[in-house]
């Protein structure tokens, strides 16, 4: 399968309430553009749960936001400067315990300045609207030293003799979504 090459985007926001809907539009947009459109609501909905935490928390309630899809794993974080880490208080409540139910696994670290920055991961077998491309497959067989009064013989692949060059395997430019 051919893994785009990393995106990574980032927006500096002020986390007032009346700005989340403007920021789920930003977030969207991106998701849209690496063709991650269904993971649009649930990443949305855990990044307008740590922004409600900075609004609701951090003292100056600006926030920075960055969105990294690996390929793999689209990965949010929501940076702030409060030092408090944060606290999951139950379902209930929403917050970090609802980040936890629509993530694969969510963790806090705080920054040099003395800020923290909150994040949460969500694996992504496959972009979606992408047909699965498979890789050429490799030959597992190569043709070996001819013997006295023979021709080429097959021999399997395995590890290369000491000083033998290893035949150079064929490569594939990396597709990328990313501009």
């Amino acid at each position: 399968m051919t893994v785009p090459l990393p995106c990574y985007s980032c927006v500096e926001v002020e986390a007032h309430p009346e700005r989340i809907d403007r920021v789920h539009r930003i977030l969207a947009a991106h998701l849209a553009r690496w063709t991650l459109d269904r993971q649009i609501t649930p990443v949305c909905a855990g990044v307008r749960e740590l922004l409600a935490n900075v609004a609701e928390h951090a003292g100056d309630g600006t926030a920075v936001i960055e969105l990294i899809w690996t390929g793999r794993h689209l990965i949010a974080s929501v940076a702030d400067q409060d030092h408090r880490p944060p606290r999951p208080l139950g379902p209930e409540r929403g917050g970090l315990a609802k980040v936890a139910a629509l993530s694969d696994g969510w963790g806090s670290c705080g920054t040099p300045d003395g800020g923290k920055v909150v994040w949460f991961c969500r694996r992504v077998e496959t972009a979606e609207g992408q047909p699965l491309v498979w890789p050429a497959p490799v030959s597992v067989l190569r043709e070996s030293r001819p013997g006295p009064g023979s021709g080429p013989v097959p021999a399997l692949l395995g590890p290369p003799a000491r000083g033998a060059a290893r035949p150079p395997l064929a490569r594939r430019p990396l597709a990328t979504r990313c501009a």
